[in-house]
């Protein structure tokens, strides 16, 4: 059977099992999700379920980095929706760290904003569920790296030189990179954001390692050398452990999580956790140590993930359409899926008693649930989240619930309109699902792209 890309074709069990089997996968299916409904200890914590929802940037606050009612409806509408983890989006920890004019910042300004909308939020989930849904915030904290953009034009901060990506962005050698004497400053606004985001009610921090930002780029910087952090592993591992190790030990009342890439999909060594000799394939050597060192550090929550959406979004987020002007990948979403999950289910496994978050389940539609049932009883994950499908459909866990189902009409299409609206710079949201509010804001980017590209 062709693993050649296909779009999602599969509306029964036997469909899709008879798709996997054909392309040499073996993923697990169990008609019974109940599993998903039994609770889970995180730390000191525990979530009602193993529903969460990823971290999906709205681009809808405040020009000071502040929520506005498009930001508290989509959390609101999460919290309604019955997950038991809601991991809240990229929030800058400095303003020359936000990626758009528009991405949340945590500041002692706009503190109380944060604070209503935690409020707001665990109200939400108490209401829908007569009071007894406790459910798990966890912020996320971010610096943009060299895909920063905090105000209407690029303002890269690179942590090392990039033959692959620098192009793609216009930059040489000639231009600086960040020096260890701002990653410590940073190190320190990191600190200041978790030291807020306590105060804002927020049950934990993610210290953002993913997707190329600049965290990220530091796990894959080995041609930085003569740096405290970069070139051998321990030194482009540091800045991460030692944020995290240091969140954990002084503010004791947050859970110290991150949201890891343990593939890039980048040619050695400008990626992390690729083989050296083929990036098609990933090598989990150095993410099973990253894990450990995280562990040590007092981290109690991960959150796995691959890719870099600028150059190979399949690889984190399978989808049917790609982006404008973007390809449709060489291999079928279901390898990529398969890819998720089997690197997971490897580092889960290694580390039973550190809970981690599952990727890439959306393009599945009202098959996920059965399949991250199976992940979770197999013990490859023991969180299934959900990004793009929880935008699309936010209340798909009162559905599986209170129906046993979730309504094929309603899950999300992988028609990375979502993304398409970031990449206009616009506010982020299901086109499809969701019309009334997005569908013009999709147009308007769009057509601001044509002008620009004419």
């Amino acid at each position: 059977m062709s693993s050649s890309f296909e779009s999602f074709r599969y509306p029964s069990k036997a469909a899709l099992l008879k798709k996997c089997d054909g392309l040499g996968l073996s993923i697990s299916y169990l008609d019974n999700f109940d599993l998903l409904f039994t609770p889970l200890a995180v730390g000191d914590r525990q979530t009602p379920n193993r529903f969460a929802i990823q971290p999906m940037e709205g681009c809808d606050g405040t020009e000071d980095g502040a929520p506005t009612p498009l930001t508290f409806r989509r959390y609101q509408r999460f919290a309604a929706g019955g997950a038991g983890l809601i991991w809240f989006e990229a929030t800058a920890v400095t303003p020359e760290g936000r990626a758009n004019p528009h991405h949340l910042l945590l500041s002692k300004a706009n503190l109380p904003d944060f604070k209503r909308l935690v409020e707001e939020t665990r109200h939400a989930a108490a209401v829908a569920v007569n009071g007894s849904h406790a459910i798990l915030l966890i912020l996320q904290l971010t610096h943009a790296g060299r895909y920063a953009r905090p105000v209407d034009r690029p303002q890269p901060v690179r942590a090392q030189y990039n033959p692959i990506l620098d192009p793609l962005q216009g930059l040489t050698e000639e231009d600086p990179l960040i020096t260890d004497e701002g990653l410590l400053d940073l190190q320190d606004q990191f600190l200041n954001a978790a030291e807020l985001a306590l105060a804002a009610g927020f049950d934990g921090v993610d210290v953002k390692a993913c997707h190329g930002y600049l965290i990220s780029e530091l796990l894959a910087a080995a041609t930085r050398l003569e740096s405290r952090f970069g070139g051998l592993f321990d030194n482009r591992s540091r800045f991460l452990t030692e944020t995290v190790q240091k969140i954990h030990e002084e503010f004791p009342g947050l859970i110290a999580a991150s949201r890891i890439n343990v593939y890039d999909g980048v040619e050695y060594p400008y990626g992390f956790g690729v083989d050296s000799e083929d990036p098609d394939q990933f090598d989990l050597w150095e993410p099973i140590e990253l894990i450990k060192k995280l562990k040590n550090s007092g981290c109690a929550l991960l959150n796995i993930t691959m890719g870099i959406p600028y150059v190979n979004p399949h690889i984190g987020r399978p989808y049917n359409t790609p982006l404008a002007g973007g390809k449709s990948p060489a291999e079928h979403p279901l390898i990529g899926i398969d890819r998720l999950m089997t690197a997971t289910r490897v580092l889960q496994q290694g580390e039973t008693d550190l809970p981690m978050v599952g990727t890439g389940y959306s393009w599945l539609q009202h098959h996920w649930p059965h399949v991250g049932a199976g992940v979770v009883q197999s013990g490859g994950a023991q969180l299934i989240g959900i990004g793009r499908g929880a935008i699309a459909y936010p209340d798909f866990v009162k559905d599986l619930y209170e129906k046993g189902a979730m309504d094929p009409g309603s899950v999300c299409i992988g028609c990375s309109r979502c993304s398409q609206l970031m990449r206009d710079h616009g506010r982020a949201g299901c086109v499809v699902r969701d019309a009334e509010i997005y569908q013009l804001e999709y147009q308007q980017g769009r057509d601001r792209a044509k002008e620009s590209e004419g």
